[in-house]
């Protein structure tokens, strides 16, 4: 997550505002109602931008503080470690409160899997009336895109979980595989509150849509 910066444009003269289209409109020649919508959407952009600042600089701050941990574990043994790989849980001492630093592969689906999905619709087919409708909803989903017109990965992957005894079928797994590519990996960090006295944790949200 990196920080935004404001965007640097000429200075706006007093008893003006620039338009969408980079012109300057005198204030007076500006509704109200336009006036006021600018006035919300200005100030809730403006703490967005420095709440995402603020989420980059404590990314930041917890892989630095997570990987000096991980180094000092090293150095207790004589062993050097990298400190910035592989996933790490740090939990307070009273089980309170738990971070992880989570490392994923980045994967995307070559032009094979076109090849997979068209197996696994003759498959379909072949089976006809005998054909599980559990297993037809699976694979609709799969091979359903997002908004962005991106395959699921989650979705896909979840096909190799069927048990499936098939030649065909099993040719178009391999054609799945044959088609996973590493894009590189993803670092997340999470953090995660005790119920109570229990073993569960509940994460603390950081993200707008979870609060």
């Amino acid at each position: 997550m990196n920080e935004l910066h404001t965007n640097e444009l000429a200075p706006i003269p007093e008893g003006y505002l620039r338009n969408a289209a980079g012109h300057l409109v005198p204030i007076d020649q500006v509704r109200e109602q336009d006036l006021l919508r600018d006035e919300v959407a200005r100030n809730l952009a403006q703490q967005a931008v420095a709440l995402h600042n603020m989420l980059a600089s404590f990314k930041a701050r917890a892989l630095a503080d997570i990987a000096d941990l991980v180094r000092i574990a090293g150095e207790r043994y004589d062993v050097k470690l990298g400190g910035t790989k592989g996933n790490v849980t740090v939990t307070t001492y009273d089980g309170e409160y738990k971070i992880q630093r989570a490392i994923a592969e980045r994967i995307e689906f070559t032009e094979e899997l076109e090849a997979a999905k068209e197996l696994i619709n003759q498959c379909i087919d072949r089976w006809s009336q005998g054909a599980n409708p559990h297993i037809r909803a699976l694979v609709d989903r799969a091979f359903r895109t997002d908004t962005k017109g991106q395959i699921k990965t989650a979705a896909v992957l979840e096909l190799f979980r069927l048990d499936i005894d098939d030649e065909e079928w099993l040719r178009a797994m391999q054609a799945i595989r044959d088609s996973i590519q590493s894009t590189g990996t993803a670092t997340y960090v999470r953090v995660y509150r005790r119920i109570g006295t229990s073993e569960q944790y509940v994460a603390i949200p950081l993200d707008l849509a979870a609060v």
